[in-house]
């Protein structure tokens, strides 16, 4: 028994149990703020564009009285779309965000400061960004100064 709460505290200690715990608690709150932005923005504007239309109401009815709500599965399909745009256009702000402070915390240090290793490390960057097609920082400094 001795074994198993070891194990058991080893596990919960551990960075994987936190993480997901973490994770868990931020895509709950992620989950409160998209719903909000979904409920209390976008649907009242949506709202206006399609004059109140309720889809969840349209309903086929077939006989026996057999009842096919067709309306529902419409309304959920545009639910999907709404919270599937409101989620991408969160993320793009805040990964727009998230390079705009790296890139200000790279250009903060002069280049002649860093140690060589960081120097190499952000060529091989620049290296690849460009083999990809990307623009560097170092040739976009470079084009400003008229280098």
């Amino acid at each position: 028994m001795k074994g198993f709460w070891s194990e058991f505290r080893n596990f919960a200690v551990k960075g994987n149990a936190l993480d997901l715990a973490i994770a868990v608690v931020v895509g709950n709150a992620f989950s409160a703020v998209i719903n909000s932005l979904v409920g209390d923005i976008i649907t009242p504007l949506l709202g206006l564009l399609t004059n109140n239309v309720d889809f969840k109401t349209l309903v086929f009815t077939l006989h026996d009285g057999l009842v096919m709500r067709y309306g529902n599965f419409i309304q959920t399909i545009i639910n999907f779309f709404v919270i599937s745009l409101a989620i991408f256009i969160v993320f793009r702000m805040i990964s727009s965000a998230r390079k705009r402070i790296f890139r200000q915390g790279e250009k903060a240090v002069p280049q002649e400061e860093k140690p060589a290793q960081e120097r190499l490390l952000e060529e091989i960057r620049d290296l690849l960004r460009r083999r990809v097609g990307e623009p560097t920082e170092t040739s976009a400094l470079k084009t400003k100064e008229g280098r």
